[in-house]
């Protein structure tokens, strides 16, 4: 076990290496840098002061030297400061990082919590009316624009209704606990939907493999019910593959939904990486996205150990 988790450490350690180097250097290699947007933004400044800015910060060097001393520095815990926010980056990223965790976190728990059990319940009868019925809420769902389907809660529930609010997260002037709540329904919901349809989609189809191994005839054989054979035998060798998609699925729990969380007006990771990396503020975007990059390492971990709990011939060696 602890060879093993070494072992994962070590691997993790150099994709984290890899991708900072990547996402570095495509962040830099981007039109325009932080001085050219401040030379666009007051006429005053001349070329002199441009190159002396520069000079200053370091941005005349070339990018595989600027990355060495930003990795320098992020190994000795200094992550930078962001530029449009004048403030460290952690701290810019503590407030959206938990909105995020908050919103992404529940519509996540949903999803897993209805689509595992819709899946199952449509795979215990394949081809059956219910089956085609959970078939096509899939389809449904996985066609449906994140944006459109947004817009539609939109409309729907806050415009013709008017029971949720249309966007942002909370009154102001309240901040209250159940009123940030309910800025949340819209938001959790469109997120929820958008996730069930995919993961019913694996459930179904891993169960209805599964319902067709020996070992379940065999089962079938020695008098065990069907909901014994489902729940017991069928279900818990069905989740395996099923896991790594719910833990790849994972990352975008800490990263964040652009698309939903700009139609809501919801200040989540998303919404914050994405301005990051328009603004060319390098050191925002390159944490926010190594950090979903380093969430989504750690559920392929989790994945692996929870394998071991679904299938005891799996073992870590």
């Amino acid at each position: 076990m602890t060879a093993f988790l070494v072992r994962r450490a070590i691997q993790a350690a150099v994709v984290l290496l890899v991708m900072s180097f990547v996402i570095y250097g495509l962040i830099g290699l981007m039109p325009g840098d932080p001085i050219d947007i401040m030379i666009a933004s007051d006429p005053k400044l001349t070329p002199a002061d441009a190159a002396r800015l520069k000079a200053l910060y370091g941005l005349d060097l070339p990018i595989w030297e600027r990355y060495v001393n930003w990795l320098s520095s992020a190994v000795g815990g200094d992550f930078g400061y962001s530029r449009t926010h004048n403030r460290p980056v952690l701290e810019i990223m503590g407030p959206h990082l938990l909105r995020t965790l908050i919103l992404m976190g529940i519509s996540f728990a949903l999803s897993v919590a209805i689509a595992i059990p819709l899946g199952v319940w449509a795979a215990a009868r394949p081809y059956s009316f219910r089956d085609y019925s959970v078939n096509l809420f899939s389809f449904a769902g996985r066609s449906v624009p994140p944006f459109w389907l947004a817009l539609l809660l939109i409309f729907v529930f806050a415009v013709w209704l008017g029971w949720f609010p249309a966007g942002g997260m909370e009154t102001v002037g309240d901040g209250s606990l159940a009123d940030r709540g309910w800025y949340m329904v819209l938001p959790i919901v469109t997120l929820t939907l958008l996730n069930i349809s995919g993961f019913t989609r694996y459930v179904r189809a891993e169960t209805i493999t599964t319902m067709r191994q020996d070992y379940i005839r065999t089962a079938r054989a020695k008098g065990v019910s069907s909901r014994g054979v489902l729940t017991r035998h069928a279900l818990r060798n069905a989740l395996i593959p099923v896991v790594t998609i719910i833990a790849l699925d994972f990352g975008t729990v800490f990263s964040g939904a652009l698309i939903t969380e700009t139609v809501f007006a919801y200040p989540g990771m998303g919404k914050l990486i994405f301005d990051a990396v328009m603004t060319n503020d390098y050191n925002l975007a390159l944490i926010g996205l190594l950090f979903a990059t380093l969430v989504t390492l750690v559920a392929n971990l989790g994945a692996d150990l929870a394998y071991v709990g679904l299938d005891p011939r799996i073992k870590l060696q």
